[in-house]
């Protein structure tokens, strides 16, 4: 089976209203679509931008507190894309609230109406110690009519065990909304997507946040670019990168992957690393 899947990477910057958010956000989608892609994803904590608009005409950004306020807008906006497009979107992640709780989560749209959740499993310090984040509480595995996917957000890329969880569910593909302000955190994330599709012979499609939102404590710097990683043996490109896009960029990319290649590199590839993981000597996670 082959999917087209797109990457957004989304350009931070001080906006107005909602209204300049959904123009935003269409106009990436509207790029996918004319790519005919089946996925397309964003990236973490972009819904940040809504805090910049503030509250009553004041130029002062709204809190990561007030942000779940837009869950509601948000939610609608994405399932009316993806009902339009016909694609399966993972809106990147927006915060919500739940009994007093922040939670940082992943949403994926499907055409038909269906939402998908997956909360972040590890939190920042920088989320614990100023956003008072919490931590979701289990990975999920999504099923769609272009095979089994899983969403795993930013950090929680850098922890091989719940990764290891979610290939031993059956998921494919896996994609990684990120945000990181500076370099060693951009290449933390990149260097273990890397290390995660060699592991468990998946692939993954990751993105950041580029741009900056002035007003918006915590989110002035972003340094970002979309990938398309995949394992490193024959069939795939040498250095694992099927394309990516320029850092910094305000950009889509966009590629087509064939899960028959990673069926047929886990049963005779060069190496097999799913099947050689030694039961024996740690936990299956299966």
């Amino acid at each position: 089976m082959k999917l087209r899947v797109s990457a957004v990477q989304y350009h931070l910057h001080t906006i107005n209203s909602f209204e300049e958010f959904a123009s935003q956000v269409t106009h990436y989608v509207k790029t996918a679509e004319e790519f005919e892609s089946d996925f397309v994803l964003f990236p973490e904590l972009f819904t940040t931008q809504l805090m910049s608009i503030g509250k009553d005409g004041s130029k002062k950004a709204l809190s990561i507190e007030e942000l779940p306020s837009y869950t509601e807008k948000y939610m609608e906006l994405f399932k009316s894309l993806a009902a339009e497009t016909g694609m399966h979107i993972i809106g990147g992640t927006h915060i919500i609230e739940e009994q007093g709780k922040l939670f940082n989560t992943a949403f994926l749209f499907y055409p038909d109406g269906k939402v998908g959740e997956q909360r972040k499993l590890h939190i920042t310090p920088t989320e614990v110690k100023e956003w008072n984040m919490q931590a979701g509480d289990g990975i999920h595995v999504f099923d769609t009519d272009k095979g089994r996917i899983a969403m795993l957000i930013c950090y929680d890329m850098e922890f091989p065990e719940i990764v290891r969880m979610a290939k031993a569910r059956g998921a494919d593909v896996l994609f990684c909304p990120s945000c990181t302000d500076d370099r060693h955190g951009f290449h933390r994330v990149r260097y273990t997507c890397h290390a995660r599709t060699i592991e468990n012979q998946v692939y993954v499609v990751t993105t950041g946040t580029v741009g900056s939102l002035p007003t918006v404590d915590f989110m002035r710097g972003n340094y970002g670019q979309a990938a398309i990683i995949t394992p490193n043996d024959v069939p795939f490109p040498p250095g694992g990168i099927m394309t990516a896009g320029e850092i910094n960029a305000d950009m889509v990319i966009t590629g087509d992957l064939d899960l028959t290649l990673l069926y047929e590199v886990r049963e005779k590839g060069s190496v097999t690393t799913w099947r050689d993981r030694r039961t024996d000597l740690y936990t299956d996670w299966s």
